[in-house]
């Protein structure tokens, strides 16, 4: 019956959901193949569940600013359409789940009706762009970087530079040298600096590159101890630029930035990134400070101060939830959730609460909870009690007990054991048998249900991620332990060190002894990641072993964490980036739109997108050619030189005006993007197309 659009949404948008209901009419026709249309769902967040028929929406909120009326629009669409639950994920987005794919489309209009969006939430496209929560009330903090953050989604938010990648792109920007956001495993980092030359105050960036978990994690590199602040996107677009064109694209498991600079080192990746700075769009960007608005700072008319219904545990919440701003008599407050979840019904009521007592700027935080900020210090004990009264207000933020896990086997393709049930085991022998912990945030837990590391598991003091292992005929789940990663107590940041593996129902008790032998040999005020260096590897690993065991197990090693039935390894294909589709004719025609995309983007001037689109074109017409005589196509730079030795050196497509294909099409690089360029390269690339559909019917002719 089609879907309800709020007219006076971004005509962009508008835009974005009628062709992603179109798609959706073709998949279920039969007209798009499974693989494309995969690729362009997850390009606009909606991502294949483990349970079939269902789908994950991920909501992308920037840095993770959420206001209460988004917050409730989103609970109202998990009750419309999903689970009626709203998981907050380490990426600062929040999910939904159990949405049919047929509603995905309205899900979407709904949300953008309230300044929310979809689009590139997944898939090969830059990924949320995550901040420090704390960012603009850091006491520590040099100036606020949510503006840049903010300036930084905007301005690659449908950038036809980063729709096709090889793989995604993840980019974070921490308040301090603290780094809250974890740029150190991020594919772009930035940590503010301010220089002063003259007399005069400027703004930069520490810049990092190529950081990254999942099987094989890499610690970002440094490439700048200063990048002035203009500099920031102009940098940004000239790496994405060179991912996007010497990235892997056939071998997934390679196909991250990581990779590309650990095979051509990082002085050749620079050298690189400084040859595109000629095309990019623009060589300075001044991000308006502004951007973000100061949020509002609530003032209660009569207000009455309540007393805290319970005087020890608002003590505790005080202590650990709670800490005053840079912005002095005004405080911020950190709601802890049991792995990032929240029901709908409790969503709406928390909203309510947010509205009363502090700013309407929300954060989801990195470690799936939530930040509230300018509140009063006589609204506190009121707000308390609001909390309480929803189960909001539990203590130990971001301490030890308040455990990160990703959603694992309960709802993700590639999950093997249950991140999730594992997660609540642990909090509640931490809660019981070490309550003094919620006091400890020098240590963190992180829990993902397999190698990929959404739960963080690598950059964590103790981490797990899910695994199986065999006794017998019978398969159980089991969790790698890691031990030592994440910061110590100078802001060093490690990979945690893989010590052994041990089935899942043995972890609580691998915990216990880690806590116990911490407290009894650890020495006065040694932080925990000193402690694992100083004792070593194999120390731990001894001290484990015994419950590495095997042999001769009850029932209960084989159902994992929060389930009741036996375990079963179910791992399916993941979603995390599209796969190559080797169907000519789908590329050509596909093509075309890219095409058009550039003429589009001529006829609004905006010339450097319309270089791009049109340099899609001869790369994915190249690519498609390519297809027909088997050549295998991992980088788009391999692509156009391949073309060279294949269609061009024989004689069955000619280049005119130019050596070669690839000098013809890297023109992009060598011209500043300006009208009279962009209008030459979108012909050359029409030309190219037609020669090449003209040549494809032939072979099909011939056979």
């Amino acid at each position: 019956m089609g879907v309800s659009i709020n007219p006076a949404i971004d005509k962009l948008a508008i835009k974005d959901i009628n062709e992603l209901e179109e798609k959706i009419g073709k998949f279920v026709s039969g007209e798009l193949d499974s693989e494309k249309f995969r690729a362009f769902r997850l390009a606009r967040g909606v991502y294949g569940q483990r349970q079939l028929g269902v789908q994950m929406i991920r909501i992308k909120l920037p840095y993770g600013k959420v206001n209460p009326t988004q917050l409730v629009r989103i609970a109202d669409l998990s009750d419309k359409f999903g689970s009626g639950n709203l998981h907050a994920t380490t990426r600062q987005d929040v999910q939904v789940h159990y949405v049919q794919l047929a509603n995905t489309p309205q899900f979407w209009a709904d949300l953008e009706d309230v300044g929310v969006t979809l689009r590139e939430a997944c898939g090969n496209t830059v990924r949320n762009i995550t901040a420090s929560a704390v960012a603009g009330i850091d006491p520590e903090e040099l100036f606020d970087v949510s503006p840049y953050a903010h300036e930084m989604y905007k301005y690659f938010l449908r950038n036809p530079i980063c729709q096709e990648m090889g793989r995604k792109i993840k980019i974070a920007f921490s308040s301090s040298d603290k780094d809250s956001a974890y740029v150190y495993i991020h594919d772009l980092g930035f940590i503010p600096r301010i220089k002063t030359e003259n007399g005069v105050e400027q703004r930069g960036f520490k810049v990092v590159v190529a950081g990254g978990l999942g099987a094989q994690p890499f610690m970002a590199h440094e490439a700048f101890e200063f990048l002035p602040e203009d500099q920031l996107i102009p940098f940004t677009e000239a790496v994405l630029r060179v991912f996007d064109r010497y990235g892997e694209r056939t071998r997934r498991h390679k196909a991250r930035m990581k990779y590309l600079l650990s095979d051509i080192g990082y002085e050749a990746f620079i050298k690189l990134v400084e040859e595109e700075r000629t095309a990019i769009k623009t060589k300075s960007y001044v991000v308006n400070r502004d951007t973000n608005t100061q949020a509002s700072i609530p003032v209660i008319e009569n207000f009455v101060s309540e007393v805290p219904v319970n005087a020890d545990n608002y003590k505790n919440w005080f202590e650990t939830n709670v800490f005053e701003q840079k912005q002095k008599g005004l405080y911020a407050a950190q709601v802890r959730l049991t792995n990032g979840d929240m029901k709908s019904d409790k969503a709406r009521a928390f909203a309510s609460v947010v509205s009363k007592y502090a700013s309407d700027d929300i954060r989801v935080t990195v470690n799936q909870g939530y930040q509230l900020k300018n509140i009063a210090l006589e609204y506190l004990p009121n707000l308390f009690n609001a909390l309480t009264e929803l189960g909001l207000a539990t203590a130990g933020f971001d301490s030890i007990t308040d455990i990160t896990a990703c959603p694992g086997t309960d709802t993700c393709n590639l999950g093997i054991a249950s991140s999730m049930g594992l997660s609540v085991e642990l909090e509640r022998v931490m809660l019981e048998e070490y309550p003094d912990l919620i006091h400890n945030n020098d240590i963190k837990i992180k829990i993902s249900g397999c190698m990929n590391g959404c739960g963080q598991h690598s950059a964590s003091n103790i981490g797990f991620h899910g695994m199986s292992l065999k006794s017998g005929e019978l398969v159980m789940p089991a969790m790698q332990v890691l031990l030592g990663g994440g910061f110590d107590g100078k802001n060093k940041f490690t990979i945690g060190d893989k010590v052994i593996k041990l089935p899942a129902k043995n972890i609580p008790e691998a915990l216990r002894i880690l806590l116990n032998d911490y407290d009894e040999n650890g020495a006065e005020g040694e932080y925990f990641n000193d402690y694992y260096f100083r004792q070593g590897k194999n120390y731990f690993y001894t001290i484990l072993k015994p419950l590495g065991n095997t042999k001769d197990l009850g029932q209960e090693y084989f159902i994992d964490w929060g389930e009741t039935e036996r375990y079963e390894t179910a791992v399916g294909v993941g979603e995390c980036a599209n796969m190559i589709v080797d169907m000519v004719g789908l590329i050509l025609l596909e093509t075309e739109d890219k095409l058009n995309k550039a003429k589009e983007a001529f006829e609004a001037q905006i010339w450097a997108d319309s270089i791009y689109h049109a340099y899609n074109v001869y790369v994915n017409t190249a690519k498609a050619m390519l297809l027909t005589k088997d050549v295998a196509c991992n980088t788009q730079h391999g692509i156009l030189k391949d073309f060279d030795a294949n269609f061009i050196a024989t004689g069955e497509i000619k280049v005119d005006g130019e050596e070669s294909f690839s000098s013809k099409v890297l023109q992009i690089n060598k011209n500043e993007p300006t009208e009279e360029f962009a209008k030459t390269y979108i012909a050359g690339a029409a030309a190219f197309i037609a020669e090449a559909k003209e040549l494809r019917n032939k072979q099909i002719a011939a056979n």
